[in-house]
């Protein structure tokens, strides 16, 4: 895991929010009902709280959707128990309550404060998965063989209780050390077989660090983070169970699935010819996620590659279906069908692919209200993921730009992640500059950049603008 921080100062992200239409507050409406739904016994439904879950989120996290299980089957594989939050309990069909979720769609994070697509009374409350009280949950029961492929599922609604909230930085500590707690201690050995599962059969994962903006006392920093080891095991797992939904729902042919194409071979060919005069070894017969997986994303060279990847992952969309199956149902990156069902908390879409799932499981008809829902979700997520989007970058182009504005003029080390393809001008249009994408060593800035650019190395450029008004930052080459 690769962590850089740059204090920033105060920054007001109140024009963010403005710009984005993003709500202050629930109508009153909406947040009584929540309120009610919070102060509501919990339904009569299978008591599991004998199972020790445990959740596994950033360590300031409180709308913890999923708490996990871990065991070994007798005769070999493994059992996957992962309990999912159960929105639906909190939140009936036909109130104010569902209809403001489907205004919000999903939560939109900023760095001084969510703005979450349930209340909190119940997205950090009564719905969230925390340590020591009894909560509804989905639970999702998946065995395993030895090599990690699935050979049952099953799932019903239940009542769970977590033993303990684990954060990423703490779990991988403890598992550097050999002393990861008991519901969890297969991780490693579990997430490391479906890793090697999904990379055989063809699955991307681009390993860049990603920027953050966190509060650090009266300020923020700038974070350049990259996952670690136990972070993408604990990924493997949500996979796993979204892997397992559609084939439920395909099965069914009803549902809502997360799809994406394949990279086109054309691409794939292209992001070959780049590998060589980057230094990135790509054997015969190696696929793209294998190369990926190889890479130190730290270095220039490989996180230019890395940055040429991410062209392959393009499309990525909902896509519902009921009697037909869809002709592409796959997602490209996954190399599988797969539906988001794992963070009902956060999108409005999961607690939906999650009914459909729980009817199919059970033999029943798909409830009216979900089957009615699923063709209006895609629009609605592509909708909000565009604001949420908006939000993330929005935010970091803030910091970026208020963290330089002092410094324009500065020289800084930076490396070429990505070269814009030259055009020249005529026929009325005009011609683009020399010029790409750079990241700063320090602080960890990635801005745009004029100038004649080597692809995959190190140079020396200087900030031209640093505008907090604009949310821009742009450099040349020195």
């Amino acid at each position: 895991m690769v962590i850089r921080r740059v204090l920033a100062p105060r920054i007001d992200f109140g024009a963010l929010r403005r710009e984005l239409g993003l709500p202050e507050s629930f109508p009153a409406a909406a947040q009584r009902e929540a309120d009610t739904a919070a102060a509501a016994p919990l339904p009569a439904v299978p008591d599991r709280t004998d199972i020790p879950f445990v959740t596994v989120d950033p360590a300031t996290s409180r709308d913890l959707d999923q708490a996990m299980h871990l065991t070994r089957r007798p005769g070999g594989g493994y059992r996957v128990r992962y309990a999912i939050a159960d929105v639906l309990t909190h939140v009936p069909p036909g109130g104010e309550l569902e209809a403001e979720t489907w205004r919000r769609g999903q939560t939109v994070y900023l760095p001084d404060g969510n703005v979450p697509l349930h209340p909190h009374t119940l997205s950090e409350g009564a719905a969230s998965l925390l340590p020591d009280v009894d909560r509804a949950a989905v639970l999702w029961t998946i065995d395993l063989d030895a090599d990690g492929g699935t050979v049952a599922v099953a799932l019903e609604r239940a009542r769970v209780r977590s033993r303990a909230k684990l954060d990423y930085g703490g779990v991988q500590r403890d598992a550097d050390a050999g002393r990861l707690p008991e519901p969890i201690a297969l991780l490693p050995e579990i997430g490391a077989l479906l890793t090697t599962r999904g990379l055989s059969r063809g699955a991307i994962n681009l390993p860049l660090p990603e920027q953050d903006v966190e509060p650090d006392g009266d300020g923020w920093r700038l974070v350049l983070r990259g996952p670690g080891p136990m972070e993408e095991h604990n990924a493997q797992i949500s996979l796993l169970t979204g892997m397992a939904a559609a084939d439920i729902m395909l099965a069914g042919r009803i549902g809502l699935l997360r799809t994406m194409p394949r990279p086109r071979p054309e691409a794939v060919e292209k992001l070959r010819l780049a590998a060589g005069p980057l230094g990135v070894p790509w054997p015969e017969g190696t696929s793209v996620g294998q190369v990926l997986a190889g890479l130190d994303a730290s270095q220039p060279r490989a996180a230019a590659f890395v940055d040429q990847a991410a062209e392959l992952m393009r499309g990525a969309a909902y896509t519902a279906f009921d009697g037909a199956v869809p002709e592409q149902p796959e997602h490209g990156g996954v190399a599988a069908a797969y539906a988001h069902v794992t963070a009902p908390l956060r999108r409005l879409a999961d607690r939906y692919a999650t009914e459909a799932c729980l009817a199919l499981h059970e033999g029943r008809e798909v409830p009216a209200h979900v089957r009615e829902a699923l063709p209006k979700l895609p629009e609605v997520m592509a909708t909000t993921d565009r604001t949420a989007g908006a939000a993330t970058r929005g935010a970091i182009e803030l910091a970026e730009a208020v963290l330089l504005a002092h410094r324009v003029g500065e020289t800084f080390e930076a490396a070429v992640l990505d070269v814009d393809e030259p055009r020249p001008a005529g026929n009325g249009r005009a011609g683009r500059p020399p010029g790409g994408t750079v990241a700063l060593d320090e602080p960890p800035v990635r801005a745009r950049c004029t100038g004649e650019l080597p692809l995959g190395e190190r140079v020396r450029v200087r900030l031209t603008v640093a505008d907090p008004s604009e949310r821009k930052v742009a450099f040349e080459r020195a």
